[in-house]
This record gives structure tokens, sequence and C-alpha cells, in this order.
């Protein structure tokens, strides 16, 4: 019998890659147990709780929507009372903003930017896992403030006076003003997270021209989320004091200025449509060349574009409030900013258009929802510069021509390529294939239902049909379109249904993945599917914007870190040259406490004012617990 072990050399090498491994898997590690699952700061594993908990609220407000079409459906319908229907109608919309949009972006981030920029885990990974309990308990304040019947009935974006004291009783206004605080307090954090990351943690030479596309466009959401975020942070709060201490912020009896909600939370808002959007280019981005076969065509364009919105996406809140009487030449600053705007836009989809059209397209389920967002969010971007011209705006404005609108821009632009994302990277998040038959349907279905559901109410608004109503008479004429509008949904949601049940049988029964099924370029896919908990064994150098292509048999690696701590790189932010070690804090119950502790004194608070006196105690010794030093200096987190 010949002698078929490896060479000695080769023997060596193997034992020694076996006891890196091994070491490394034993300081990264999330201990087994309900302790450590609630200690971990393995981003990892607090990307996928994001991410499955944002699909949740997804799935909980898209049954609000088919509630609000059913009664809907027919005119003078008595399906659900108008207390009822406003709540609805408000958790819907907050749900989808602030609890599923944002959140499941981030959520995305959070797993895969270490992984691409080749790190073993993300900056501040103790806060990262205090910002998804804060997410959670804002989620579960909503939910369960209105299965009590007490959930928010002013709208998603709670214009005073109406939110007011004078006119919302009780604590609906409340539960989603402080709702929105727990939400931001995770946007911002996430978004430090990132942007420290992304800018001091890249592999060796990735410097800023070969960054992946989906990092560079995280990393331009993150910096839209920290100066957009706290408008409306500042908005909420001062509604709190208007509604619990009598402060009259917005109350014009005593100085105060309704308008000023308006500017503060659309200063929030439209930032807030390329918080969402701009994550998605990115995933275009980053999936296109995979199945094109070919490098991204104009990579510096798509920076540029990317970063060109992220900056004009300041320029356009007071499209929302032209019907308020605004000066004229307000008026035409803003008509020429939200038509500006289409410009970095449409740069992106002539640069993927070539990038298709030179490459060789390979029909998998990402790629057809990439096509699905070509079909869906073009229209919606029309209709958006439509909308940009103040005489038409003034016509269709509160009507549900603005409600395709935003649904188009918001699902086509947003959604579509969200859904190709996970049919992408769920190999690489469980390490199992998604089903390609079943994601054709899913295709189909969402492509068909959408455009069947929400294309009409372009119709429906151009003939006067308002947003935001409850029930409407016979004589109006709009009976039969809204019946096929609430009878689309049906089809929309049995797309959603279908991806759903997609991913859970893919958890158990979908082909295993490997490590780079789909061929594709970026460093996250030159590592185990899943990620051992050290990403890494040997931090990769990266030589190009495409390193698995490049260097398709291995990757230089640099060595440096120690195994027996958990210890990260520190690179220069434009070249990516090492710098130093960096410890990389150590799993915490702290983090935990700290949000049970922020989020008991903002429940409370609804309630009394002195809740935030005497709840900085509590929060105050969490956060001594948490940074409290550990001993030596190699020791600490």
């Amino acid at each position: 019998m010949s002698d078929e072990r490896p060479p000695h050399d080769l023997r060596d090498t193997m034992l020694a890659e076996a006891s890196l491994a091994h070491g490394l898997t034993r300081t990264w590690r999330t201990p087994a147990g309900l302790l450590g699952a609630l200690s971990t700061v393995d981003h990892k594993i607090i990307g996928r709780r994001y991410i499955a908990t944002a699909f949740v609220f997804l799935a909980l407000g898209g049954i609000l929507g088919l509630l609000m079409r059913w009664q809907l459906a027919r005119p003078e319908a008595r399906v659900i009372g108008p207390d009822l229907y406003n709540q609805i109608f408000t958790v819907h919309g907050t749900n989808m903003m602030f609890l599923f949009a944002v959140p499941v972006m981030e959520a995305f981030a959070v797993y895969l930017v270490p992984l691409m920029v080749g790190t073993r885990n993300i900056a501040f990974p103790r806060l990262n896992a205090f910002s998804y309990w804060v997410y959670l308990a804002g989620g579960i304040l909503l939910w369960v403030a209105f299965i009590l019947d007490t959930g928010p009935d002013v709208g998603w974006f709670a214009y005073v006076p109406l939110s007011g004291p004078q006119y919302a009783a009780g604590k609906r206004a409340d539960i989603w003003a402080q709702m929105i605080t727990f939400t931001e307090i995770s946007a911002l954090a996430v978004a430090v997270e990132i942007v420290v990351t992304v800018l001091k943690q890249r592999a060796p030479g990735m410097s800023l021209n070969r960054v992946p596309l989906f990092v560079w466009s995280m990393l331009v959401t993150s910096f839209v989320i920290i100066l957009a975020m706290p408008a409306v942070m500042v908005a909420s709060t001062a509604l709190i004091l208007d509604r619990l201490v009598g402060t009259h912020f917005f109350n014009p009896a005593e100085g105060g200025d309704v308008l000023l909600w308006q500017h503060l939370f659309w200063f929030f808002g439209h930032p807030e449509v390329y918080i969402i959007f701009i994550p998605a280019v990115g995933m275009i981005s980053s999936m296109l060349p995979t199945f094109c076969r070919r490098p991204i065509f104009g990579y510096l364009p798509l920076v540029l574009a990317v970063v060109g919105t992220g900056i004009l996406a300041f320029g356009l809140w007071v499209h929302h409030m032209f019907t308020t009487g605004l000066p004229r030449m307000g008026e035409s600053f803003f008509t020429a900013s939200s038509m500006a705007i289409a410009v970095p836009n449409g740069i992106q989809i002539f640069c993927w258009l070539a990038t298709i059209w030179y490459g060789r397209p390979v029909l998998k389920t990402p790629m057809l929802m990439i096509l699905a967002f070509f079909f869906t969010f073009i229209p919606g971007g029309l209709t958006g510069v439509m909308v940009a011209s103040v005489p038409l705006d003034t016509q269709v404005h509160d009507t549900y021509f603005v409600v395709a609108h935003f649904h188009y821009v918001l699902v086509g632009g947003a959604v579509f390529p969200l859904i190709g994302a996970v049919y992408y990277w769920y190999p690489k998040f469980v390490g199992r294939m998604m089903s390609e038959r079943i994601g054709r349907w899913v295709a189909g279905l969402l492509l068909v239902g959408f455009n069947l559901t929400f294309f009409p109410m372009h119709i429906l608004g151009l003939q006067g049909m308002t947003r935001r109503i409850y029930a409407y008479p016979e004589e109006m004429g709009w009976g039969g379109m809204n019946l096929f509008v609430s009878l689309s949904a049906v089809v929309l949601a049995a797309g959603f249904l279908l991806f759903f049940i997609d991913v859970f049988r893919a958890a158990r029964h979908g082909p295993e993945a490997g490590e780079n099924p789909w061929g594709a370029a970026t460093l996250e896919w030159a590592t185990a599917s899943p990620p051992p908990p050290y990403n890494f064994a040997r931090i990769p150098v990266v030589r190009s914007a495409n390193p698995l292509w490049d260097s398709p048999d291995s990757l230089p690696v640099a060595t440096g870190l120690r195994v027996d701590r958990r210890e990260l790189l520190v690179t220069s932010v434009t070249e990516a040259r090492p710098e130093a070690r960096e410890a990389s804090p150590s799993d915490s119950i702290w983090p935990l406490i700290a949000a049970i502790c922020t989020c008991s004194m903002l429940l409370a608070s609804i309630f009394t004012p002195w809740a935030v006196v005497w709840g900085m105690i509590p929060v105050a010794a969490a956060l001594t617990a948490w940074f409290w030093p550990k001993g030596s200096p190699e020791e600490e987190a």
C-alpha cells in the first residue's frame, strides 16, 4: 500500500494551521448557554439577531397593511373601527420605517462589513450588543402598546398640534415619541461602529480605492445617520416636554411654532429615505459583478454618486412642505435640489447597465431581484421628479399618488435588492443555499404583486383619493380600483410568505454552500460559511478591488496578532497601512443590563419626568460596571 500521507513540511503546516484555529476559537468563541447568548459581542451573532428581528417586524407590518387594504376594499366599509384604523395606520408606518427599513440595512452591515474589510470583529462590540437590546425594547414597546389598545394613532410623522397635549390625550403620542428615542439611540450607535470599523480596521492594503462598494455605501449611510437622526430625537424630545412638562415648543399661543416640527422631522425624514436606499444600491453594486462575471463598471463614478447622494439628501426636506406657504425662492431651491438628486442615481443606473451589457449575466435569484429593482425603482424615481414640481405637488399632496410614489421608491428601491441580498448572503449566514426554484417564484410574485398593488394608487391619487382615509362614499367611484388593489396585495403577500417559507426550509434542508458558492470577489467569501468566531485565522492582505478574483488560489496574509487574547489590527485611514494592535472587548452581560436600565428609564419617563432623574442612577452604575478595568492592561476589554 502506498503512503498517501502529505509531505513532512505540509503536515507541519496543516498541524500549525489547526493549532492556530483551535487557539483562536478558544479565544473568540461565545460560551454556551443562556448567559453566553446574552453576553456575546460577536458581530455575526448580533447581526443575525438584528436581521431576524427586523424581518419579524416586516411580517407584522405587512399584516397591518393587509388589514388596511381589507378596510379600503369596498366603499363605506365597517371592517375596522376608525380608532383602531388610526392605530393600524400609525403603527404600520412607524414599524416599517423605524423598526424594519433602517435597522435591517444596518443589520446587514453589522454582519458583513467586518468580514468585507478583513477584520475579526466590529469596532466597539459591546456598544453593538447594547444597540440591539435597545432596538428590541423599542419594538416591543410599540407592539405591546398596540396590542393593549394604546398604540400611537397620530401617523408615523406625528404632526403637531394633532400629537400635542391639546388634541392627543392619553399616552399614545408619548409612546410614539419615546419609541423614536429607542430606535434612534440604536441606529446612532451602529453608525458610529460602522464608521470606525471602515476607517480604522480594514485589512492591510485595502486602500480607499479598493474598498467594496457595499462598505462604501454603509460608510456614507452611517455619516448620514449621524447628521440626520439627532433632528428627530430633538423633535420627539421637545414633543414629550410639551406634553409632560408644559413647555411650548410647538404652541403658537406661547411663542412656539407648529412648522418647527415639520422642519425638524423632515430634516431627518427625507435623508432617511436615502439611509434606506444607499445600502440597497451598495448591495446591488456588490452582487452585480458576481452574476455578470466581470468587475463593476465605473467604480469611481459609483463611489462619487453614493457620496453625492448622501450630501444632496440634506437639501430636499422642504419638498414635503410645499403646501405650507413657503417663500417662492425657498420653493425654487428645494425644487432644484429634488431634481438634482436624480443625477447621481442616474449615474449608478447607467454604470449597472454597462456592467450587465459588457458582462455575461447569470439569471440566479439575486440577479432577478436586481432586474425587478430596475422595473420598480425607475418609475418611482420619475414620480419623485414629478412631485418636486410645486404646481404638481400642490395638486397631488396628501393623495394616494404620493403613497404610490414612496412605496415605489422604498419597496422597489430597497426591498427588492434586500431580498436579493438575503438569497446572495444566506449561504454566508447559515452555510446552506436557498432554493433557486422557489426564488424565481418569489421574484415573480413580488414583482407582479407589487406593481398591481401600487401602480393603480397613482390613478386613485389623481382621482382625488386622499391619504390616511378611513372610509369613502360610493359616489366617489373609487371602489372598483380599491378592490383591485386589495386583491393584488394578496399576491404580494403570497410572495413574501413564500420567501419566509424558503428561509426556514433552507436552514435545515438547503444544500451545503461551501466557502464561495457564487464565485464572488470580495473578502467575506474568503472564509468558511458560516464564518468561525474569529472570522479570519490570518488577516488577509489586499492588493486589488477584487481580491478573490485577482488572487484565486491564496491571499497573502498578515501576521502579528496574538492568539491568546482578542486583538484587532488597526490600519491607516487612506492606505490601510498597519499602525497598531488593539484589544477587542470580551463578552459581557453589562451591555444588556445597561440597555435594561436605559429602556426602563425612558419608559418610566412617559409617566413622570422624575424618572429621568432617578433612572440615571442605575444607568450610571451599569455603565461604570461596563467600563470597569479588569486588571492588567492585557486583560482589559
